[in-house]
């Protein structure tokens, strides 16, 4: 009896773990794209913002991926024959979109609005990590109820100004708390009461 009970706790704490881990919420797995686009050289080392390519990201609950016209603005000036860019010009020259690989993504029953974040002031590091230093994108969080709830349960320790809700290297002052307050009164941010509440997500 007591093996059973120890066997079906072991059983219990493998699945608790498999869940949590990187095969289940894809936390820090690099997706296979198209083309291999390189925040690092676009965000980083260019300063190209972020809403140049997501560019209904405050308006939207979508954040939007680039159309082929957006990344031929350069690339029919630069780079026009590397291979590495065939599936871009290919999709110029058909009028076929590229089929990017979604990185970020919630389940279906999940309420999630990007300008309803932006416009409170949550910056897209605090979700999307420093993608200005990643040659290849992959999910930063394990965007898991938890970690939604980390931020709804106290909005302040996470807001700030919406001029730098885009910078990536912005960094909290070391009076977040005070700042956060004032910024989700300015920005009418609700309570955790409010922001808890299951039909803020789950509609």
């Amino acid at each position: 009896m007591i093996g059973v009970v120890v066997l079906l706790g072991a059983a219990g704490a493998i699945a608790y773990s498999a869940m949590g881990s990187s095969y289940a919420t894809r936390q820090g797995v690099v997706r296979d794209q198209p083309v291999p686009f390189s925040h690092e050289h676009h965000v980083g080392g260019l300063g190209i913002d972020c809403r140049y390519c997501h560019t209904s990201v405050t308006e939207s609950s979508f954040a939007g991926l680039p159309a082929t016209e957006v990344c031929m603005t350069c690339h029919s000036q630069i780079w026009t024959n590397a291979p590495i860019l065939e599936p871009v010009r290919q999709s110029w020259r058909t009028a076929t979109p590229i089929q990017w690989t979604r990185v970020n993504s919630v389940p279906g029953y999940v309420y999630f609005n990007h300008s309803a974040h932006v416009n409170k002031g949550v910056g897209c590091a605090t979700c999307h990590g420093r993608v200005d230093r990643m040659p290849l994108m992959y999910q930063a969080q394990s965007l898991e109820m938890r970690f939604c709830l980390d931020c709804h349960y106290d909005p302040a320790k996470f807001l700030r100004p919406r001029e730098d809700v885009f910078r990536m290297d912005y960094e909290p002052p070391k009076d977040q708390l005070k700042l956060g307050r004032e910024l989700m009164e300015r920005y009418h941010v609700r309570d955790a009461r409010t922001l808890t509440n299951c039909s803020t997500c789950h509609r």
